[in-house]
């Protein structure tokens, strides 16, 4: 989720859901070079960023803040306003790569019930979250935001935890930064994603469980527990 540097492996001027889908289940994901460009570039990694479901880990001030419901957390509520928001400048990030085309893409693909937005929100406002796509038992993070202090972090631990309840089996988050690094992320190199990609893809996870509600106890809970990944 949301790496400034990438390569990338070739370029389209248009893509529907259906290519948009096809391109996730052959291990490559649509960027722009900024906000304002209206070209979308397929991606390749070398080195893929992953969070393992079995190794997730939650810093133990996180945990009492989940446990604490600071928020109220929604599940596709407001999708389209998580991905202007994820789209916004912000101080550090002045520029994005969720051009126009982009947005209506995952539009569409929400609509079709393949992108998903988990949101915090306080007081009416919503003020953190992110979105992405799920296709079989892979869920590919695209992007977060956050406008109060451990929102997006908070809106982490809810999707994992859902991913893990409705049986996922892959969180892709595309690139290993910093901030994920905490969570446990890790790189894997491409070609040992291709291999797990497939095992991921055919299972059927349960959406009913991605979307019900969750206390922020049962959020942690569902976060920590053991999971099977693939060997």
């Amino acid at each position: 989720m949301d790496e400034p540097g990438f390569s990338a492996s070739g370029a389209s001027d248009v893509f529907g859901p259906e290519a948009l889908l096809a391109c996730y289940a052959r291990g490559v994901f649509p960027m722009a070079e900024a906000h304002d460009d209206p070209r979308v570039f397929l991606v390749e990694p070398d080195q893929r960023g992953l969070i393992p479901l079995d190794r997730f880990h939650i810093p133990s001030r996180l945990r009492r803040t989940v446990r604490g419901e600071p928020f109220e957390v929604r599940v596709n509520t407001a999708f389209a306003a998580v991905l202007d928001a994820c789209a916004a400048s912000a101080p550090g990030r002045e520029d994005t790569w969720i051009n126009a085309p982009i947005r209506r893409l995952y539009v569409e693909l929400h609509q079709r019930g393949f992108a998903h937005s988990i949101e915090c929100w306080r007081d009416e406002a919503l003020v953190g979250g992110l979105y992405g796509v799920t296709l079989g038992g892979a869920f590919f993070g695209e992007s977060m935001f956050s406008r109060a202090t451990d929102a997006s972090k908070v809106a982490l631990v809810h999707l994992v935890a859902r991913l893990k309840k409705g049986g996922w089996r892959l969180l892709d988050t595309q690139f290993l930064t910093e901030h994920l690094g905490q969570f446990g992320a890790v790189e894997t190199p491409q070609e040992a994603y291709l291999r797990m990609l497939p095992w991921a893809l055919q299972a059927a996870p349960d959406m009913d469980a991605f979307t019900a509600p969750l206390s922020g106890a049962e959020a942690v809970a569902y976060a920590l527990q053991p999971t099977t990944q693939a060997s």
